[in-house]
């Protein structure tokens, strides 16, 4: 997608009368460890970053460069989390809701719209429209993943200097086959989701 339409969202919204637009993405919800980090970002109308887009289709050195753009550029921005306890005691949808709810709620600008990438939305007191593909057609919603994929990549980063053996600073806690491979090795740690193991330990009990 062009540039220009990844703003054609926003001026839809825009049209309907809306003035302050809000886009919101998370990150790490399929993790073998770690939480789920969404961002909130409030972009100036018409504002086009080079280079922002779905955060997944971007080196992480590009990423980490346009992490200071976007918030050098935003009218505001907050980073919302919810815990690997959340994640486990609510089920990680309700969680990742829970999460897009406090990055909602921590901006100092108010919206009144947001778009949620995804296909479910959190109870918000301002409207707000889910966006399958979100992240690849909202410039709003791109600088969101952008800003949560960093946040919670340095976490994961900071998480592997006290559990080297699990490579988290290679994985960010996704569930590759090393990282598995590390898990039946070592056992799990207080980052990891339990109930995202079960099926890990299953194989390796056959």
């Amino acid at each position: 997608m062009s540039e220009s339409n990844m703003l054609e969202l926003e001026e839809k919204y825009y049209s309907q009368g809306y003035n302050v637009i809000c886009g919101i993405d998370e990150v790490g919800r399929g993790c073998y460890a770690g939480p789920v980090c969404t961002a909130a970002v409030i972009l100036p109308r018409g504002l086009v970053i080079e280079g922002v887009k779905d955060s997944k289709k971007i080196s992480e050195k590009k990423r980490e460069q346009l992490f200071d753009v976007i918030k050098e550029k935003v009218i505001d921005y907050s980073i919302g989390w919810a815990s690997v306890e959340e994640v486990e005691y609510l089920n990680v949808l309700k969680a990742t809701m829970l999460a897009m709810k406090r990055a909602a709620e921590g901006l100092k600008v108010k919206p009144d719209f947001i778009m949620i990438d995804g296909n479910k939305t959190p109870e918000l007191s301002v409207p707000c429209e889910a966006i399958i593909g979100g992240d690849a057609i909202s410039e709003s919603i791109a600088a969101a993943s952008i800003l949560a994929k960093v946040t919670r990549d340095r976490l994961m980063r900071e998480y592997a200097l006290k559990y080297p053996q699990y490579e988290f600073e290679k994985n960010k806690g996704y569930g590759t086959p090393k990282h598995g491979e590390l898990v039946i090795r070592y056992g799990p740690c207080e980052l990891h989701r339990m109930s995202y193991l079960r099926k890990l330990f299953a194989r390796h009990e056959e």
